[in-house]
């Protein structure tokens, strides 16, 4: 059985990290992208470079139509999905509850939940032995911050990612006798792009002294623990929220 995986907001980060190492293991891997098309397209070409199969594929993953598209254009050129990361979320600028807005919210959720649930959903009709499938297994991204609450920072990206911890275990537990696992990986305070786009481009070094392991983490140690989530090496494993966060 040919593996393909889809790596949402998979050009830069963690996601990317988890593209790279997931081709070396076997694995056929679409990189979807919102905006990023050239850091996408470049990974692509380091991966064929290589001998692996990849392809880049932009889509917002909170629009259903453009979801719908990029799978139809992945099940046409890799072939039946076998492994989804819901990696793609955004966070905003630090803030309290009090001076937030409701536009801020929506975007929050659309992407970092809505688009989950969306890229999930076409994951199980293609994965699922209830469809036809063969399997396969869905790693969703979480957050450390789903059970820290990210109080004066961005509490609505903390409670987006509570709602992942929580459709992570539903889901599990909906799919395990159709042939699907899924499982949540947690980090903490990893090193990537994402903490810039918020306002707080230093905050990992900042905040490093309140990780037990006195450092914040690398994009890279996030994508083995799901690259070894998306394996037969975890079989039994299912309905796991896995923490990669230096004891934070």
């Amino acid at each position: 059985m040919d593996k393909v995986l889809l790596v949402t907001g998979g050009s830069r980060g963690i996601g990317a990290a988890t593209v790279r190492l997931g081709a070396q293991r076997g694995w056929a891997v679409a990189v979807n992208y919102a905006a990023q098309a050239g850091a996408a397209e470049a990974l692509v070409g380091e991966i064929r470079a290589a001998g692996g199969r990849a392809l880049a594929v932009q889509a917002d993953v909170a629009d259903e139509a453009q979801v719908l598209a990029m799978f139809a254009r992945i099940d046409a050129e890799l072939g039946r999905l076998t492994g989804l990361v819901n990696n793609a979320g955004v966070v905003d600028v630090t803030a309290r509850l009090d001076e937030m807005g409701v536009a801020r919210w929506k975007r929050m959720f659309d992407i970092n939940v809505i688009g989950s649930l969306l890229c999930a959903r076409e994951a199980v009709r293609r994965m699922s032995r209830r469809h036809g499938g063969q399997g396969g297994a869905i790693v969703n991204l979480s957050s450390a911050a789903a059970r820290l609450g990210a109080p004066g920072q961005y509490l609505d990206y903390a409670a987006a990612k509570g709602a992942i911890d929580a459709f992570t275990i539903g889901l599990a537990k909906e799919v395990a006798a159709e042939g699907i696992r899924v499982n949540a990986v947690r980090p903490g305070l990893i090193a990537t792009e994402i903490h810039a786009s918020g306002g707080l481009p230093d905050r990992v070094r900042e905040l490093a002294h309140q990780v037990p392991m006195q450092r914040g983490g690398q994009a890279e140690e996030v994508a083995q623990a799901i690259v070894w989530l998306l394996s037969e090496e975890a079989s039994y494993t299912t309905m796991s929220l896995l923490d990669v966060s230096g004891g934070r």
